[in-house]
């Protein structure tokens, strides 16, 4: 069902808050703070945009006071808008206007794809999908529930004062931190876990918390409301900066596409080869986007680096893997051979990792000045490269933290506290972002030649995303009526896990049209030896071919190579 019509007022009774009236102010608002970043060739087809939903157009998906799905739209529209306008420079003799589609449904599992997507029919929260995955997870900071909680909100010795501890990918760093033991197997109860780890964090004030993890290079931050976030160093400068910046480093000769093939709905990134030296969501968020467009994407991970199992079977679809230990002789050798003929690559690091490393965007340049044409750096990172959190370790959990995220969720829910809101939606949305810079640096370096930096951040997705205001008072009651009691009935101290679980047993009640099979696709994975399932691309773009070329694999699949690659008919068809 197509829905293009704007709500209004009918015989004087307010019609409903429509999300796709909504999703076109979040548009509109989304070129006013992104300015010249869309160049005028993608801003033209934006008006062309058709919003699809197989309901009213008034649903609220996501028990969440954020216009989560309005912005993701948004976002996706500009996606959509760059693939229309590479697509006429691609293929010139194509004139006719494509008709361009972003679906609500879709756009809404694309914010949850990782909680959606299963394996075996297993998703990521069934007690025996680890005996399908690969064991990723090297310091076992996944392993127990008393590790899994070293991320997580707890209240600071002074009521009222909140700090986000973040073990991120090795627990024992921060719970040492706090006075604790790394392993406590004998801890397995959930509010005993929350109980013993708070006790520890309660005995330290926010500075003092400050001051350890910067000892301690992990992550954590206060958390703060919107308001005061407004007021920082860091929230005034990024309150100042696009959601996503891509700029020109170097001059070199345009780089035309390679030439396509016959197909009669080519892909628009067919013959672009694209590096992605990334872990967890934002960054593999990406290249999957990347892969969707028919791009070439290597994840290249170090077999000595933790990621999460269960992220790869959605992040890594289309995708082929590889393991390279960058700090050897023989793992740089073939990452720099890759290189040569690369046309992206994908950052999703802490900042300065790879410069490190000797791969920062400088780096790249003159390691690929003999081949005459420029080549295009796009890193995604927790707080951005301005201001004076610019370089802070952090993940998603941190940002909605620091930003006030998590205190707006908090207060919708009735609570004088904050919450982490369901899901790693930040995460994709930034991803949607770092896409479209992406694009971006590959129109202009076909146009007008060079290679070109694009960067953005979690933070800067968050305050794109709460500078569209939160949902008004009528809005928000209908959707507190509306979810699961037991939805609300979570605290502070709920694990992201367990937030999630319940918003996704609320949403099943609630918004079936979101687990319509038809949302999905299926495939039998030769790297996990299974059938995958994944969500399908909000966007559909007249005359192209969106979608992957092969399932999902886990990480280090592959051989470093460009070559051999093969098309999956059943991912293509399916």
């Amino acid at each position: 069902m197509v829905v293009n019509n704007h709500v209004g007022h009918t015989n004087g009774i307010r019609a409903p808050y429509s999300v796709l009236d909504g999703s076109r102010k979040a548009t509109n608002f989304l070129r006013q703070v992104a300015g010249d970043q869309i160049p005028p060739e993608f801003a033209q087809h934006l008006e062309d945009v058709t919003l699809t939903t197989a309901t009213d157009g008034t649903q609220i998906y996501f028990p969440c006071p954020f216009k989560e799905t309005e912005a993701t739209v948004a976002l996706k529209s500009v996606e959509a808008s760059a693939v229309a306008a590479l697509a006429h420079l691609r293929f010139p003799n194509d004139t006719q206007k494509r008709k361009i589609e972003v679906d609500l449904e879709r756009t809404a599992t694309f914010l949850f794809s990782t909680y959606i997507a299963t394996i075996a029919g297993m998703g990521k929260q069934d007690p025996d999908v680890k005996s399908k995955l690969k064991n990723t997870d090297l310091l076992q900071a996944q392993a127990i529930l008393y590790r899994r909680l070293s991320a997580n909100l707890y209240e600071t010795k002074n009521p009222g004062e909140y700090y986000h501890i973040h073990g991120s990918l090795e627990a024992g760093k921060t719970l040492n931190m706090i006075g604790l033991e790394a392993h406590r197997p004998d801890l397995t109860d959930y509010q005993e876990c929350i109980n013993v780890i708070e006790s520890h964090v309660k005995k330290f004030t926010i500075p003092e918390l400050e001051k350890m993890n910067v000892r301690e290079k992990q992550a954590g931050v206060p958390v703060i409301k919107w308001e005061e976030f407004k007021q920082t160093n860091h929230g005034q400068t990024l309150l100042s900066t696009p959601p996503w910046e891509v700029r020109k480093i170097t001059n070199s000769p345009p780089v035309p596409f390679p030439s396509s093939s016959s197909s009669s709905k080519p892909q628009v990134l067919s013959g672009i080869r694209v590096l992605e030296l990334c872990r967890i969501i934002a960054g593999p968020a990406i290249g999957r986007t990347l892969a969707e467009y028919g791009a070439q994407v290597i994840k290249v991970t170090s077999p000595n680096l933790s990621d999460v199992p269960f992220f790869q079977v959605d992040g890594n679809t289309g995708k082929h893997t590889c393991d390279l230990d960058l700090k050897t002789p023989a793992g740089r050798q073939a990452f720099e051979e890759l290189l040569q003929t690369a046309d992206v690559v994908l950052d999703g690091y802490r900042p300065g990792s790879l410069e490190r490393l000797g791969y920062g965007p400088e780096q790249l340049v003159e390691l690929t000045k003999e081949r005459g044409k420029g080549i295009i750096y796009v890193a995604e990172d927790c707080f951005g490269d301005k201001g004076d959190m610019a370089g802070r370790p952090g993940w998603q959990q941190i940002a909605d933290c620091y930003t006030g995220v998590a205190w707006a969720q908090g207060e919708f829910m009735g609570l004088n506290e904050p919450v982490v809101p369901p899901f790693p939606m930040s995460d994709y949305g930034t991803g949607c972002m770092g896409a479209i810079a992406a694009l971006t640096a590959l129109y202009k370096r076909a146009t007008e030649g060079g290679s070109w930096i694009g960067r953005t951040s979690l933070c800067q997705y968050d305050v794109f995303l709460l500078g569209l205001g939160l949902y008004g008072p009528e809005v928000k009651e209908r959707v507190r009526r509306e979810h699961d009691e037991e939805f609300f009935g979570l605290r502070h101290a709920d694990s992201v896990d367990e937030v999630g679980g319940r918003a996704l047993k609320s949403m099943r009640r609630v918004h079936p049209e979101l687990f319509d099979k038809q949302l999905m696709q299926t495939a039998y994975s030769k790297g996990f030896k299974e059938e995958i399932c994944w969500c399908r691309s909000p966007v559909t773009v007249e005359g192209l071919r969106v979608g992957f070329e092969r399932a999902s694999r886990p990480n280090g699949f592959d051989k470093p190579t460009w070559e051999g690659w093969e098309v999956e008919k059943d991912v293509v068809e399916g």
